[in-house]
């Protein structure tokens, strides 16, 4: 089966949402592999900070019908899709499928954001630092050893956490 790697953020009641992303995602997908829990600054608008994970899976689903389940997960936890580039309940996007290059309907693998944000490349190199990016062709443990946006700060949080809201 493929296998697949999902970004998850939240900055509004983060405990709350991430739980439920991880909730649901395991009812859904089954058996997650998750990485450390991050807090991390807004990147390119300014709002509360994130908490941001990465977590995989595997599936017989196409990238549309998981993207299609992430957007109820998302829905279920309150996602105002309207509201742009800024503070969100929950954020949950398909960074990979196997090795698959992609943009068809809506869905573009890899995920652009693995090689530009700290809080994608971070979790996804703990947990798949092994695997190659499909483009580049290099590991992403190496891709996250060499990444040099020092303004990027990550801040590891203890979870699972005993409060399920901030």
């Amino acid at each position: 089966m493929p296998q697949v790697y999902v970004s998850i953020g939240s900055n509004i009641e983060r405990r709350m949402h991430v739980a439920s992303a991880l909730q649901l995602l395991a009812h859904e997908f089954g058996t997650l592999v998750q990485s450390p829990v991050y807090e991390s600054a807004a990147v390119g608008f300014e709002s509360a900070p994130f908490y941001n994970l990465v977590v995989g899976f595997e599936t017989d689903m196409d990238p549309g019908a998981v993207q299609q389940r992430l957007h109820a997960i998302e829905d279920r936890n309150g996602r105002d899709r309207g509201a742009g580039l800024g503070a969100r309940t929950l954020d949950l996007d398909i960074l990979l499928y196997d090795d698959r290059v992609m943009d068809q309907d809506g869905v573009v693998l890899p995920r652009d954001d693995i090689t530009r944000y700290a809080f994608v490349l971070r979790p996804l190199a703990e947990i798949a630092g092994s695997w190659r990016h499909p483009v580049s062709g290099k590991r992403f443990d190496e891709l996250w050893a060499g990444f040099n946006d020092t303004s990027q700060v990550l801040k590891r949080v203890d979870w699972p956490a005993d409060a399920i809201a901030d």
